[in-house]
C-alpha cells in the first residue's frame, strides 16, 4: 500500500468511519461507560488493544481459516485476547476494573470489532489491518472520551475524578443518567455530520453485501428471514 492508502486507513476511523458516531456501532459501552473519563478512557484503550491483536491475528491466518469456520475463529480470536486485557487491567489498574466491570467481557461481542475483523482484516494485509486496527480503535476512545468529558463536566462538575469547584452549582445531574447519554450521543453524532457536511458514509443498502454477520446466516437477507416469519 502507498503511504497515502496507509494514511487513509488510518484515518478513516477517526472522523470519516468513526465506529461510535458516524457507523453507530459499540452503543451499549458507549452509553455505559461514559459517565466518567477514566471509564471512558480505559474502555476505549482497551478496545484499542483487541482491535489492534485480533486484527493482525485475523489477517495472519486469513488464508487458512475455512470459509465456513471464519465467524467462529474470530469469535475465539478475539475473546483470547479480551481475556488477556482483562487479566492486566485486573492486575495493574484494579479500580478500572471495578469501574467497567462486565462491560471488558463484552468487548468479544463488539460489533465493531467482530465487524473489522469480518470486513476489513479477514481481506488484507498485516499492516493495513494493524492500521485499520489502530484507526478504529483511536475512533472509538476520542468519541468515548468526548462523550464521556461533557457528561462529567457538566453533570458531575469533575473531570477524571477532579473536581471543577466554580461548576458545583451549574451541574446538570441528567447528564449523568441514560436519558442525558443518550441527547449527547445525539448531539455528538449531528456534530460529527456537520462537520463532515453529510459526506460520512451512509448505508444504502440493507442486503447481505457488507454485513459483519451474513455468514452465520447462511446469507439470507433480512427482507427474506422475514418473510419466512
Amino acid at each position: 500500500m502507498s503511504k497515502k492508502n496507509n494514511l487513509s486507513v488510518l484515518t478513516n476511523g477517526i472522523i470519516k468511519e468513526n465506529p461510535v458516531l458516524v457507523l453507530i456501532l459499540g452503543t451499549c459501552p458507549t452509553l455505559a461507560t461514559t459517565t466518567t473519563v477514566t471509564g471512558a478512557l480505559g474502555m476505549g484503550l482497551a478496545a484499542l488493544v483487541v482491535l489492534l491483536c485480533s486484527n493482525i491475528f485475523i489477517s495472519l491466518l486469513r488464508k487458512i481459516i475455512p470459509e465456513s469456520m471464519r465467524i467462529p475463529c474470530y469469535i475465539v480470536i478475539i475473546a483470547g485476547f479480551v481475556t488477556v486485557v482483562k487479566m492486566l487491567v485486573q492486575a495493574f489498574f484494579p479500580g478500572l476494573y471495578e469501574t467497567l466491570g462486565v462491560y471488558l467481557d463484552l468487548i468479544t461481542v463488539n460489533c465493531i470489532i467482530l465487524g473489522r475483523a469480518e470486513m476489513f482484516a479477514g481481506k488484507n494485509s498485516v499492516g493495513a489491518s494493524a492500521l485499520d486496527g489502530i484507526g478504529m480503535g483511536l475512533g472509538f476512545t476520542l468519541a468515548l472520551t468526548a462523550m464521556a468529558t461533557i457528561r462529567e463536566v457538566f453533570g458531575a462538575a469533575s473531570f477524571a475524578g477532579m473536581e471543577i469547584p466554580f461548576m458545583k452549582n451549574y451541574t446538570i445531574a441528567f447528564l449523568g443518567k441514560a436519558p442525558g447519554g443518550l441527547l449527547v450521543y445525539g448531539l455528538l453524532i449531528a456534530l460529527v455530520y456537520a462537520l463532515t457536511h453529510g459526506r460520512a458514509p451512509a448505508k444504502k443498502s440493507f442486503s447481505c453485501s457488507g454485513c459483519a454477520h451474513a455468514g452465520s446466516c447462511q446469507m439470507k437477507s433480512c427482507a427474506e428471514k422475514g418473510a419466512e416469519n
